[in-house]
């Protein structure tokens, strides 16, 4: 299979990943888009304060994200986590992830609502 693009151009959503990784199954998509999107919640909670684990955290949403195709989320985590991990200034790219989150549950939710 090949590999998806790095930020798709389609939304916050790449909705022919999500298909791929559930085989179409509607159900299996709605089920992982409510997962994720309480997920995204908890984990951006935890990282506003900067726990010690907070790069793992970060990592987990980056994996997370990409399962779904969730992309722009996914590379706003990894940014979070390289600054992290970099030691540089964490809070723009915590906004920039912060900002990746909401409109990707906007989607989730409009899809949500849809289905």
């Amino acid at each position: 299979m090949p590999s998806p693009p790095l930020v798709p151009d389609d939304g916050p959503i790449d909705i022919a990943h999500l298909k791929r990784m559930t085989l179409g199954d509607a159900g299996l998509e709605r089920e992982v888009l409510a997962m994720f999107a309480g997920q995204a919640v908890r984990l951006i909670e935890a990282l506003a304060a900067l726990p010690a684990d907070a790069a793992e955290l970060a990592h987990t949403l980056n994996g997370s994200a990409r399962a779904i195709g969730a992309f722009k989320v996914a590379e706003a985590a990894e940014a979070f986590e390289a600054s992290l991990r970099d030691g540089g200034e964490a809070s723009q790219a915590l906004a920039a992830l912060r900002r990746a989150i909401a409109e990707a549950r906007q989607a989730i939710d409009a899809a949500l609502r849809r289905s």
